[in-house]
């Protein structure tokens, strides 16, 4: 009986992972399809307490749905016009500031001399080069504008989902065999999602606003655009602050010089320690369950499953697996390995 058991368990265990697999190409190859559709889902998850709220003062939730929907839209289309708008200016003034970036650059490669590391005056040139900027931002600009189709269908999807929410209670209970143990893990999920992704969003709102100070105070331009970056990136945990210091950094650098440059970076620096290190982990707590090696792996695992909003959504897509995993027992283990071991040292 042993040996026989052993051989179902390997076979058990090779069949579920081929249908692991399938599942993930199958996710991948739908991705156009799956990604909207997910983060519509967030965004409704987010969405819908601000909706009970407004019910609870009496608005008519059809009302409180289209006043949430309506500022959203709002926003989105004034925050649009400003990134455009900067995008233009952006594209305007760039051949004017030509012989200042090719004047640093070539001051970067003497340095560069120095330590013995080879840089191509061409190659310089080339990146300095106007035309291929105008071209970059000019695709970009379209890009912009062909999304925008994409942001009506996602709206409107977060829409009919959130006109849902009071039917679905009702049709989840009867797809349990146990409807209570069934509602109360549905219901864990959307708590740990909800508080996450609403800290989060404070957060990376704080982020950007003190990074828009910090470059305005220091008069570098396009400080509104290099804010709104960081608040967009902050999302991403690890990297994502370091990847929206970057380019700010490097604009400073080449416009306004090396003592600017180093002030960029100082308070780029210090922003990740007080916000990313300090308020971001104090405020999320243990409430999270997550090892900091799986919030990393999971962002590459996301990423590489659904692209930018894999990134952005990998923390709570985890946390979702996690609790999914805790409800089967041969899944139980695989959520201890995902766990920061909080629970464990509680017993």
């Amino acid at each position: 009986m042993g040996p026989i058991s052993g051989r179902e368990g390997t076979f058990k265990a090779i069949v579920m992972l081929g249908m692991l697999v399938i599942i993930l190409a199958g996710i991948r190859a739908g991705a156009d399809i799956v990604v909207p559709f997910i983060l519509a889902i967030f965004v409704a998850v987010i969405l819908n307490p601000l909706v009970r709220l407004l019910q609870r003062i009496g608005v008519p939730r059809v009302l409180a749905v289209s006043l949430l929907i309506g500022v959203i839209v709002l926003a989105g289309a004034l925050l649009l016009t400003t990134l455009v708008g900067m995008l233009n200016d952006f594209t305007r003034t760039l051949p004017q500031y030509r012989e200042v970036m090719l004047a640093s650059l070539l001051e970067i490669q003497e340095i560069a001399a120095h330590f013995n590391v080879q840089v191509s005056t061409e190659a310089l040139v080339a990146m300095v080069d106007p035309n291929a900027a105008i071209n970059l931002i000019s695709r970009l600009l379209s890009q912009l504008s062909g999304a925008v189709s994409g942001i009506f269908l996602l709206l409107m999807t977060v829409v009919f989902m959130l006109f849902e929410v009071p039917l679905l209670a009702g049709k989840l209970q009867r797809l349990f065999r146990h409807p209570s143990q069934g509602m109360a893990t549905i219901q864990k999920a959307l708590d740990s999602v909800s508080r996450y992704l609403v800290l989060k969003t404070a957060i990376s709102l704080l982020t950007g606003c003190v990074v828009w100070l910090m470059l305005l105070s220091l008069d570098v331009r396009f400080a509104l655009l290099w804010g709104m970056l960081a608040f967009a990136l902050n999302y991403i945990p690890n990297i994502g602050s370091v990847i929206a210091a970057v380019l700010p950094i490097m604009q400073v650098l080449i416009f306004q010089g090396t003592g600017d440059a180093l002030l960029v970076t100082v308070g780029y620096l210090l922003l990740n320690v007080l916000l990313g290190n300090i308020l971001d982990p104090r405020l999320m707590g243990r409430g999270l369950g997550l090892s900091t090696l799986v919030v990393f792996l999971s962002l590459i695992f996301w990423g590489w499953l659904l692209g930018p909003v894999g990134m952005l959504l990998s923390v709570p897509l985890t946390i979702v697996a996690k609790i999914a995993l805790e409800q089967t027992q041969d899944g139980k283990p695989l959520a201890l390995l995902l766990s920061d071991g909080s629970d464990q040292q509680d017993d």
